[in-house]
């Protein structure tokens, strides 16, 4: 899935939040998004989901080369976006698996054999090191800040999306959390290579495990500087405060 953000400003009660935002994601590509508190990098991934609280006073988003700007939230999911939250929501009297299996079979013609469905949640839960259990609670209730996060991955390994929005996925997790949820996002995009990837962070950690083509650093609203992993590394060392010469990566490893 190829999605392009032209031009993209956003209010929130009044508030401009994304200036003249532009961003082109191609199939098979993964991007991160780095930049302090406040500048608009949760807003951009809840824009592109369509949440109804915020407002685009112009510019676009295209998938392929159309425009979802009219396309409510489950629209937008249909086609294959997913967004991974940072703070996953609980839903009481909605067990894990119903919740999966009423989302996939939206997003298809034909409903998911039960059968099948088991099989495929319950391989998936051991993959991620979740307790079994965990299909039948209810969603997130419950749930450690880490349990929510790989609940997030489970969800998406079952959806199949085609571009996949993480925000601040190490938000919660440890060490060994982060690294196992990491290693099942790389073999999702092996299995599905064509998946295109936007990944908001504050500190380079996860990108030691997922590994970005392009990195780009935004502040007030807009991107002010692009490049690749080394990009990452001047921001780790340097902050926001500065744009950088990307030409010597090997003074800041």
């Amino acid at each position: 899935m190829k999605l392009e953000i032209k031009d993209l400003n956003v209010k929130v009660a009044e508030k401009e939040i994304l200036n003249k935002f532009s961003l082109t994601i191609n199939p098979s590509e993964i991007h991160a998004i780095m930049g302090p508190n406040g500048t608009g990098k949760s807003t951009l991934s809840r824009v592109i989901m369509g949440d109804e609280n915020y407002t685009v006073t112009s510019g676009d988003i295209l998938v392929d080369g159309k425009s979802i700007l009219s396309l409510a939230t489950d629209e937008r999911a249909k086609l294959g976006i997913f967004l991974c939250y940072q703070s996953p929501v609980s839903i009481e009297g909605i067990s894990n698996s119903e919740f999966i299996r009423t989302a996939i079979n939206s997003n298809n013609d034909k409903p998911v054999g039960l059968y099948e469905f088991i099989k495929n949640i319950e391989a998936n839960i051991n993959d991620l090191h979740m307790d079994q259990s965990m299909i039948h609670r209810s969603l997130n209730s419950g749930f450690s800040g880490g349990e929510r996060k790989k609940n997030e991955i489970l969800q998406m390994k079952m959806l199949k999306p085609k571009f996949i929005i993480f925000d601040e996925l190490d938000s919660g997790l440890d060490v060994d959390s982060l690294k196992i949820v990491c290693e099942n996002i790389n073999d999702y995009l092996k299995e599905y290579p064509d998946t295109s990837v936007l990944l908001i962070t504050h500190y380079t950690r996860i990108l030691e495990f997922i590994k970005p083509g392009f990195v780009h650093m935004m502040k007030d609203g807009m991107i002010i500087q692009s490049g690749d992993y080394s990009l990452a590394k001047k921001i780790e060392k340097y902050g926001y405060n500065e744009t950088f010469d990307l030409g010597d990566v090997n003074e800041v490893e």
